[in-house]
């Protein structure tokens, strides 16, 4: 499909820089094939039904943002997938001044050495020293806020929590899944004493998420990998929650990805381990979710590709325009739609 088929104008000042206080107070948008309707994250357990379970991703955004000088010149990184131990995949500013076989110095003891330029421009960057790299990170790193936020205020502390969804157990992410933001544990117990379960998968959510498509084509863009982990008992209890009748609701993109890259024949969701690069897009047949509760995404973003998958482009341009009309916040921080097909 054509990529600017997914356009729309979306106003700066809708795009969230701050999340919403308490984080369950944000507004969310009910989106069905025929309504739509306006609500609140705390209604979200009156719009579910005994015996649905949300599925949650459990990473743990780590600082992966990252300012240092080669010599003279100022290099900036973010950390996008793990290597190994002590190598990452990494997107580079100002990568013209960076050459393979250079080290950067990003201060408070941490360096990097530029081991390989990848085919897309990314390097491979080599920590030294001894120290575990999430150490040095939590030293010399800052959170990994969107661009849409950082290019408009600078990162701070109270990045550091709001930035880390209730769930966050497994380090590695180098952006938040922030559908899951907006939940608490109170939210938490409402949803317990409605009858609906919670279950968790790891997908460690790469800078890739922020990457703009270039393509003129949907067929054209190539996904970046990230690697993610369902194990089998997991995948069993999902696996019942549909036989009997309940639906599987993933809480944010990252999640819905994780659970289609583990479908198999049958709609069965198998356990899972390694890299997925899935591109979802109008056509795509959904196998292992029945729902979606997602953040609003930007104009041409491969999330709004998502989205438009599974509820229809016509049916989503629609609820789009109406939150922006109606003053719901965009993006990472924003407030959340409900899209049950």
């Amino acid at each position: 499909m054509r990529v600017d088929a997914f356009d729309f104008e979306l106003p700066p000042e809708r795009i969230a820089l701050r999340p919403a206080r308490p984080r369950d107070a944000a507004r969310m948008l009910v989106v069905r094939k025929d309504a739509m309707t306006d609500a609140g994250v705390r209604d979200l357990p009156s719009w579910l039904r005994a015996g649905d379970c949300l599925v949650f991703n459990d990473t743990r955004v780590i600082p992966a943002q990252l300012e240092g000088r080669r010599g003279e010149a100022r290099i900036g990184a973010t950390l996008h997938k793990r290597i190994d131990l002590r190598r990452w995949q990494a997107f580079i500013r100002n990568a013209k001044r960076l050459r393979v076989g250079e080290t950067i110095d990003f201060g408070s003891d941490v360096t990097a050495l530029a081991e390989e330029r990848l085919a897309d421009g990314s390097f491979i960057l080599a920590f030294g020293g001894d120290e575990p790299v999430e150490v040095l990170l939590e030293r010399a790193g800052t959170m990994p806020l969107p661009p849409y936020i950082a290019g408009k205020r600078s990162t701070d502390d109270a990045d550091r929590s709001d930035y880390q969804t209730m769930f966050a157990d497994k380090d590695g992410a180098v952006a938040a899944p922030t559908a899951a933001l907006h939940f608490t544990p109170e939210l938490l117990a409402a949803l317990g004493a409605a009858g609906i379960a919670t279950e968790t998968l790891t997908l460690h959510v790469g800078a890739g998420t922020f990457l703009p498509v270039k393509a003129d084509d949907t067929e054209d863009h190539v996904m970046h990998a990230e690697w993610g982990s369902i194990d089998a008992v997991t995948a069993d209890r999902l696996n019942a929650v549909r036989a009997r009748g309940g639906r599987v609701i993933a809480v944010g993109t990252t999640s819905l990805r994780l659970l289609e890259s583990a479908a198999q024949d049958g709609d069965i969701i198998a356990p899972f381990e390694g890299d997925t690069a899935i591109f979802i897009t109008p056509g795509y047949r959904f196998r292992a979710i029945d729902g979606l509760m997602t953040n609003f995404h930007l104009p041409r973003s491969t999330l709004f590709m998502l989205v438009s998958a599974l509820m229809g482009l016509d049916t989503m341009q629609a609820a789009y325009a109406h939150a922006i009309g109606h003053d719901y916040r965009f993006y990472s921080y924003g407030d959340a739609s409900l899209l049950l097909p």
